[in-house]
């Protein structure tokens, strides 16, 4: 799949449903006198903001590299991931505020019945945006349009927030209950935005792979004939690709070329490993054994 021709699809697909979603709960909010649906609408407008975000992050981040940028552009992906955490973060806090703000001035209006199908509605059309856009997310391995799956989501929550809050105040005059579920969620998306923020933010300072991937290597250089010692070896992160740097040593002995060969085999295989692995780079030392008996 082409991961800039993926993200854009799925993001204007996305866009476009959270435009609708937006103008509907904010109109059906304000005629049918829901503050928690005028709420919740805003929030489907800052999907729509970081949705515009994501189209944009990978427009860049897929640009080929260049004199200044020999790595390429994806971290570009991390960056956006990272401010699209930041907005979710604040997106809750503000949630949050506002349901406070309103049971406290004890700000409530009877909503009209036909809110409830406009928060219905939306749960159901969010959390299948969450599934499209996380299964393409995940299938193209971005940070970036996983961030952006799980705005859908917490979107998804708000709107049930908003349908309790709707029904236990018709049904029961309930205000509490209304702001307490909207605390909880606003809780869940704090969580969901600090943990999108810890893994981009690992991408971009060149966090090193899992200890799995990391062992795969290690079994791998202990079958190469050849190799008499590991004298190094990293892993980074680049978003999505993992980079390896190995130090290998070698008999000192052997002519040029048959330890480049060995290098190569060692480039070749630790490529193999796993499809994430974009690029491996060996350095080949002498080895000399000052092991004292």
């Amino acid at each position: 799949m082409n991961r800039e021709v993926v993200g854009k699809r799925v993001s204007l697909i996305t866009l476009f449903l959270n435009s609708t979603l937006c103008i509907i709960k904010v109109a059906g909010g304000i005629i049918g006198h829901s503050h928690v649906l005028v709420a919740d609408g805003l929030h489907s407008f800052s999907d729509s903001i970081t949705t515009i975000g994501v189209i944009i992050g990978f427009k860049l981040a897929n640009k080929e590299a260049d004199e200044c940028h020999p790595y390429g552009h994806e971290k570009i992906e991390s960056i956006i991931a990272i401010i699209l955490s930041t907005i979710l973060l604040l997106t809750a806090v503000f949630i949050a505020i506002e349901a406070i703000d309103t049971f406290l001035a004890n700000n409530y209006m009877m909503p009209s019945t036909y809110t409830i199908y406009f928060a219905l509605i939306s749960i159901i059309i969010k959390e299948v945006m969450y599934w499209y856009t996380m299964y393409y997310g995940k299938g193209i391995n971005s940070p970036m349009l996983i961030a952006d799956a799980w705005h859908h989501r917490t979107d998804a929550l708000s709107s049930i927030a908003a349908l309790i809050g709707i029904i236990s105040v018709r049904l029961f005059e309930l205000y509490i209950i209304e702001t307490l579920v909207t605390l909880i969620i606003s809780i869940i998306i704090i969580k969901v935005a600090i943990d999108i923020y810890i893994q981009s933010a690992n991408e971009v300072i060149d966090k090193s792979a899992n200890e799995m991937i990391i062992n795969s290597i290690n079994s791998k250089l202990n079958n190469i004939d050849g190799i008499k010692h590991i004298d190094d070896l990293k892993t980074r992160y680049h978003v999505n690709k993992i980079y390896v740097e190995i130090e290998i040593a070698v008999d000192p002995n052997l002519n040029i070329k048959d330890a480049h060969d060995i290098a190569e085999e060692v480039h070749q295989e630790i490529e193999k490993i796993n499809k994430s692995i974009k690029h491996c780079t060996v350095h080949v030392n002498p080895y000399f054994d000052y092991t004292f008996h």
